[in-house]
């Protein structure tokens, strides 16, 4: 069990940076409703002189490895805490990592050099894994031990990432694919680390919740769910072999997942929000699997990817930011702010970006400003209902 002896040290170091949790919930949620204005802005005005990468990249780039990888940074540094007893990285450390994190974000719209920034944002990335390492294998919670080499992954993604910008190469270096099959592998990535913990926390949380006993894992279900988004990874980056595989194997993906996410039972959850909302994001990833691997709009699948990218990625960050910065505020769980309308929003900002856009193209500027309107909207209530909590002491006086 933590133990904090000084109590005063404790005391002395600011609220926001006693734990992983608090300052990259906060600026990554906060960023998520800078960003989408930004790119939309960006989309109709074309490349500004000021952003030192393609308008598109910057936008990608930036939801996956400056939103997404903020708040899952923010998770496993707290998460690693809990799974071994080991105080979490904190005060001028947490600092330290917070700002290898900022200042990418920053950088982007100076006239730095790409290396600069690439050098910066690996540091970040490999700084966090070797954090969560050190904790794992000095208390031997070897099932935690995947995180790392998961990270390690994305690190060497995000550097392929700057070398495939058209024009700027880095070191003299040329890739064989292209920026979209890394940002597809990346989705891929996300993908298999929703199905690992989602398998882990929302059964877990539904069964303590409503009193009913969780549903028993299975070895060749859970397999059968998560080995292909790996390979799914993998053909991201043979193209040729990626377009006659993926379709059937996004079918065949799609239905464990879905027999899955029944067993988990989330029609019981219809009254709890924090529960409904993990099973409603989640439900994002077998029917996003669905729409691409029926091919129901051929020649969109950069569009269809956004049933994962905003309904199950944001949704389920969404759901997690909330659980997560309330028991760790000391609060209860279940006795917070009502999220009900922001969950609602990401789920409505995913349907309105996939199939209104692909339905009515027509009106795409307006829908593409709906989508984003309601993405604002929805880490906007949670930024004004949690952000106080992120940057005040813990109500039970605990550590973190």
């Amino acid at each position: 069990m933590l133990n904090i002896v000084d109590r005063a040290k404790e005391d002395r170091v600011l609220p926001i940076f006693r734990l992983g949790f608090r300052p990259f919930f906060l600026f990554a949620s906060l960023y998520a409703i800078l960003c989408i204005p930004v790119w939309l802005w960006l989309r109709s005005h074309g490349q500004p002189d000021l952003l030192v990468v393609p308008a598109l990249w910057w936008h990608v780039h930036e939801l996956l490895f400056g939103f997404a990888m903020a708040i899952v940074m923010g998770f496993v540094l707290t998460a690693v805490q809990n799974w071994t007893g080991i105080r979490g990285t904190h005060s001028w450390a947490l600092a330290g990592l917070f700002s290898l994190w900022l200042l990418p974000r920053l950088l982007f719209w100076t006239p730095t050099p790409l290396i600069i920034i690439l050098i910066i944002e690996s540091l970040f990335i490999l700084s966090c894994a070797i954090a969560v390492a050190k904790r794992v294998i000095k208390m031997k919670r070897w099932k935690n031990l995947f995180f790392v080499p998961l990270l390690l992954l994305a690190l060497v993604v995000n550097a392929l990432s700057y070398i495939s910008i058209n024009g700027q190469p880095i070191l003299g270096l040329q890739l064989p694919f292209t920026s979209s099959a890394l940002w597809q592998s990346m989705i891929w990535w996300f993908a298999l680390l929703l199905s690992i913990m989602g398998a882990r926390v929302i059964p877990f949380f539904t069964a303590t919740k409503l009193g009913i006993d969780k549903p028993r894992s299975f070895f060749w279900l859970e397999s059968a769910a998560n080995i292909p988004f790996i390979v799914l990874f993998i053909l991201s980056f043979i193209p040729n072999l990626n377009a006659l595989w993926s379709p059937p194997l996004f079918v065949f993906a799609a239905t464990f997942q879905f027999i899955r996410l029944y067993r988990w039972q989330g029609l019981k959850t219809l009254h709890e929000p924090l529960l409904w909302s993990l099973h409603l994001g989640y439900a994002f990833i077998p029917l996003s699997l669905l729409v691409l691997g029926l091919n129901l709009f051929p020649g969109f699948w950069h569009v269809s990817l956004h049933l994962i990218a905003i309904g199950s990625i944001a949704g389920v960050i969404l759901a997690m930011i909330t659980r997560v910065t309330m028991g760790h505020a000391g609060r209860n769980i279940y006795q917070g702010p009502n999220m009900t309308w922001a969950f609602l929003a990401i789920a409505g900002a995913a349907l309105v970006r996939t199939f209104a856009v692909l339905l009515w193209p027509q009106w795409m500027n307006e829908l593409l400003w709906l989508a984003g309107g309601l993405w604002c909207f929805a880490f906007a209530i949670f930024t004004l209902k949690f952000g106080p909590m992120l940057v005040q002491p813990r109500v039970d006086d605990h550590p973190g």
